[in-house]
């Protein structure tokens, strides 16, 4: 089986073949000069008091099990139950997988969130509403988080402020991206999976033949149709900052370095691996994402998405957790243990380093999976109780959130919306979630749903 598919006039592109520029957003500068200004009015709540820096979300790409992971039903029948026994955590009363043992040993520093419930249980409307906190419409298109987070935390450095490790999947990618922001807040996929020996950050080296003294002068021209522009409509501001943001990435060598897992000891790649006897680059991609996620947040980077896909399987549940870990043939395969051994590294090395304060980790998927398990030993779509997992950040960990019923079908207390989740999740980086961008027509956007609400049991 695949694990990666799912079950469902003149521009400056004429002028400028330069690897990721494209990618990094040109066009448009006077709207972007417009967006820039708007982003720089007052945008934090004198009320909010969010810590963190920076987000690191951990995308389960098709659908995770509630039921198989965070959210064990055991005294429910087998057909609910499944062929998974949970364990004990840290929290008294609270269980988990047996494939997350890591995990359960540091639930005091986690918040798990049992009662998420959504409307959608096909999974482009249901990935579009958890990462914009918007349910889907055709009259207008909402920019995920991570858009937004691009947007008013601005450019701290040459590295892009929304990163994708390694490729936002969505069958409506166009749906998935930054909206009506300007395409400098878009996501920069890195098109390489760090978790295998063929990793290669696509866009960072020049074509063949191209070097910096002709990206110079290409830079230039460009610059120069700019200001030939901007004088034609008076702008005073002729030079284009997303342009020379690309350039500097391309032009970098801290830039690039800041991809090279090879940098990191032996030891340190072995602890976000599944098991140390494999080989790191090919034994567990969601450790090794997770690690060049730590990488970019320690650089400045406000947001890596880690998508981890293989979740939508409708078969086997065997198949989410090879129950021999120490086989690196099947490793990869191993995608409940795989999360464990990525999540608890990750966590860990953030605490260790002081910056798990200051970084907010998400576990976040589609939408759960079906409390009977179908014909073929499997789980269906099952968007009406999910579970989601905090850490850090200003995060109050130890506790859980809501709950759902005996048979884990439906929320039994406090249910919590997407948009919940977003204006959570702004609050905790310091961003109020009523801030309002403008759309290019000048409309003024919330950044979170008017009806959505924080979730106060989960600031510390």
């Amino acid at each position: 089986m695949n694990t990666s598919k799912r079950c469902d006039g003149l521009t400056r592109r004429n002028f400028v073949r330069v690897g990721g520029l494209t990618a990094l957003g040109l066009g448009m500068p006077n709207f972007f000069q417009m967006q820039r200004a708007i982003a720089a009015n007052p945008r934090v709540n004198s009320n909010t008091t969010g810590s963190a820096k920076s987000c690191i979300l951990v995308w389960l790409d098709g659908g995770a099990s509630h039921l198989d992971t965070f959210d064990p039903k055991p005294q429910a029948p087998s057909e609910v139950r499944g062929p998974f026994d949970s364990i004990p955590t840290k929290l008294t009363g609270i269980r988990i997988s047996e494939h997350l043992p890591l995990t359960a040993k540091m639930l005091d520093k986690m918040a798990v969130v049992r009662s998420v419930t959504s409307p959608f249980g096909v999974h482009n409307f249901a990935v579009q509403y958890l990462m914009t906190g918007y349910q889907p419409t055709p009259a207008i298109e909402y920019p995920i988080m991570a858009s937004v987070v691009a947007q008013l935390r601005g450019q701290g450095g040459v590295l892009p402020s929304n990163i994708v490790i390694p490729n936002l999947i969505s069958r409506d990618a166009a749906a998935l991206g930054n909206g009506f922001l300007p395409n400098s807040t878009k996501h920069f996929s890195l098109g390489s999976d760090p978790g295998k020996s063929s990793y290669k950050v696509r866009d960072l080296d020049f074509y063949q033949g191209l070097d910096i003294t002709r990206l110079d002068r290409r830079r230039r021209i460009v610059n120069a149709m700019n200001e030939f522009g901007n004088l034609k409509s008076k702008s005073t501001d002729s030079a284009d900052p997303d342009l020379e943001r690309a350039y500097n990435l391309i032009a970098s060598k801290e830039a690039k370095a800041a991809f090279e897992l090879n940098e990191e000891p032996r030891a340190m790649r072995e602890r976000y691996s599944i098991d140390p006897r494999a080989n790191i680059a090919d034994s567990n991609n969601i450790g090794q994402q997770c690690l060049l996620a730590r990488r970019l947040v320690e650089r400045g980077v406000p947001f890596v998405t880690v998508n981890n896909t293989g979740w939508d399987n409708h078969l086997d549940l065997k198949t989410y957790a090879n129950r021999h870990p120490g086989d690196p043939r099947s490793a990869s395969h191993a995608l409940i243990p795989g999360l464990d051994k990525a999540l608890s590294a990750l966590i860990g090395d953030l605490s260790d380093r002081g910056m798990l304060d200051e970084t907010l980790v998400l576990v976040m998927t589609d939408f759960g999976r079906t409390p009977k398990i179908n014909s073929t030993g499997g789980r269906d779509h099952w968007p009406n109780c999910f579970s989601v997992a905090m850490a850090g950040g200003g995060v109050k960990g130890g506790q859980v959130i809501g709950s759902s019923d005996a048979l884990g079908e439906f929320v039994k207390d406090r249910p919590i919306t997407p948009g919940d989740l977003s204006s959570t999740i702004y609050t905790l980086l310091g961003i109020d979630p009523g801030h309002e961008l403008l759309t290019p027509d000048g409309r003024p956007i919330r950044i979170a749903p008017q009806e959505s609400r924080v979730i106060e049991e989960l600031l510390a």
